[in-house]
């Protein structure tokens, strides 16, 4: 059983609430769950080490406590009630008595004793780590990273960031006496001045709507090179939990995972049949080894057709998989497309592993589940939903890429920090580099935010399809052959821009664009053929007329926008002027 740690080192029975969430924590999660978050979380070090739950606010970081320690039979510390005892008050009284200053000076020093100098977690002067060295997970306070020694001391331990939209931090946090949630304005600031720093210090990222699952997000760390106890700071790999309708799963991104580690999640078993291109299956196909089959396709877009899919399913076929057994897409977007919809389809569906080696795929299409394939009168227009069992983005293959493909890339970047708007934006429009892990880290976070609130395109998902409608008729036009995704898209997003009359920002992304290479104007290219293919964009429903996504300003996408046909052809033919 999990218990509760407050000041006093021996653990104590979890309330009514807390037992509440432990109990449907413990129905929901197998043993084998449980046994392998053990595992997971002492691959890295020494037992004895902390978990720590850190976010804003309102995220639910006790709830995931008492979660992740009934899933490692350890024991759950509130910090912020270990600080009210210590205090002798509650946190309203010490912020009305005594000032923020006198909680902060508290709260960092109870968070380093927890945080014992030598990694283990030990209440204030009790030097062990606990009752029979059970795993103590902590739920630290808000603002505790705010203070640099903290995020120092927590470097030696797992770090845990429930992910929390402001929204929903709002709605949990008004009125409830919580002294910084007293006014909407400084509660966004401090939203937006915390996130970075949880961002940088977390190992794991678990959606706020999975905080009462940890077992699941545990188990998934089993085997995961330097991370578990022991953090980023020594692999640079995140796990992003990611969780929509149709299930849960983890996202790996840092560095070495294919090269160096040869990484393979533990929550996927199964025999391994490989889909990739020439390109990456030269490079990356032995790293996901034992494989029982291969199926090897021509790098490029032409490859994303039926006809292909047909080869990929007969040689499947012919290799011996059954349903039981799993495809590794490891390439670019159209290996991630094609293969996936051939998991889909065969045999009524198999699992399907994303291993994404361009820019393209790892910031976007491996994340979601939208699979497909092309016809010759529109992008992507048979395919269907079918959301991985894992991703395993190795952010070193990004090196081996031709600049032409990092850049194409790139649009894609720029696309989502558009839509992210906020810090995101800011680092792109910065110079940052597209391939370092954080930013790539950062993007899929965007889109797997987004699509946990919708999967199959009935809202916000839409968001995402920031210049992608003129830019699919680009490469319609084109036959697939003149431009590249990310660039097609790269113009898109100009036209897209146009439409928004926001010229002033068009002018910006277009200089971003042109630096790394990516073209800002159509050539020979019919622009009124471009303008006829739009009207075959696969998000028109009915008569009705195709709609766009416009952009008030970095962060405020408007989905299903209409737009008047004279402007759609005067921004399309601003491309070609």
């Amino acid at each position: 059983m999990a218990g509760t740690v407050d000041s006093d080192p021996t653990p104590i029975a979890a309330g009514p609430a807390a037992a509440s969430h432990a109990a449907a924590s413990h129905a929901a999660a197998s043993h084998a769950a449980a046994s392998h978050a053990a595992t997971g979380l002492q691959m890295a070090g020494p037992t004895g080490r902390a978990v720590a739950m850190i976010g804003f606010m309102g995220a639910g970081k006790s709830t995931a406590a008492v979660s992740a320690a009934q899933a490692l039979g350890g024991d759950a510390v509130d910090l912020d009630r270990v600080v009210e005892q210590r205090l002798g008050k509650p946190i309203e009284r010490i912020f009305a008595e005594d000032g923020e200053g006198a909680f902060r000076a508290a709260e960092e020093r109870i968070t380093l004793e927890l945080l014992g100098g030598d990694g283990t977690v030990e209440p204030a002067g009790s030097g062990r780590a606990g009752p029979g060295g059970r795993v103590r997970v902590i739920s630290l306070g808000g603002g505790a990273l705010g203070s640099a020694r903290v995020r120092d001391a927590l470097a030696a331990h797992l770090a845990v960031w429930i992910d929390v939209d402001l929204d929903t931090a709002w709605g949990r946090c008004q009125g409830t006496g919580r002294p910084l949630a007293a006014d909407r304005a400084e509660f966004e600031r401090l939203f937006a001045t915390r996130e970075p720093i949880y961002a940088a210090a977390a190992d794991v990222v678990v959606p706020h709507q999975c905080s009462n699952d940890m077992a699941s997000v545990l188990a998934a760390l089993e085997g995961l090179p330097a991370t578990g106890v022991g953090g980023q700071g020594r692999s640079g790999i995140k796990l992003l939990w990611a969780t929509c309708n149709s299930g849960d799963y983890p996202a790996y991104i840092g560095p070495g995972l294919l090269g160096g580690h040869q990484f393979w999640p533990a929550t996927v078993p199964g025999r391994r049949f490989l889909v990739t291109d020439y390109n990456a299956g030269r490079l990356y196909g032995e790293a996901l080894s034992p494989l029982d089959g291969r199926v090897t396709i021509m790098p490029g877009e032409q490859s994303k057709t039926i006809a292909h899919a047909e080869i990929v399913w007969s040689e499947l076929a012919r290799a011996g998989m059954t349903r039981s057994d799993v495809v590794a897409a490891l390439g670019g977007g159209v290996v991630g497309d094609l293969a996936g919809f051939c998991a889909a389809t065969y045999q009524r569906g198999v699992r399907l592993v994303q291993v994404p080696t361009t820019l393209v795929a790892q910031v976007d299409s491996a994340y979601g589940g939208k699979t497909g394939v092309d016809l010759s009168e529109a992008k992507n227009y048979v395919g269907a939903y079918h959301q991985p069992r894992a991703v395993i983005a190795d952010t070193e293959a990004l090196s081996t890429l031709p600049a032409a493909e990092l850049s194409a890339g790139y649009a894609e970047v720029v696309k989502t920090a558009l839509i992210a708007g906020g810090g995101l934006w800011e680092l792109v429009r910065s110079g940052a580099d597209p391939a370092a892990p954080a930013v790539v880290t950062a993007c899929a976070r965007t889109k797997l935010r987004i699509v946990a609130q919708d999967e199959r395109d009935d809202g916000v998902r839409q968001t995402l399809n920031l210049g992608h409608t003129v830019g699919h008729a680009i490469e319609t036009v084109t036959g697939y052959a003149t431009y590249r995704h990310g660039e097609a898209v790269a113009l898109g997003l100009l036209a897209a821009l146009r439409l928004s009359g926001n010229g002033d920002l068009r002018d910006e992304v277009a200089a971003l664009l042109r630096a790394r290479g990516l073209p800002t104007g159509l050539t020979d290219v019919d622009p009124d053929a471009v303008v006829m293919a739009t009207a075959r964009d696969k998000k028109r429903l009915g008569d009705g007329p195709v709609p766009f996504v416009l952009l008030s300003a970095p962060g405020q996408a408007r989905p299903g926008s209409p737009v008047a046909p004279r402007e759609l052809i005067a921004a399309i033919r601003e491309l070609a002027s």
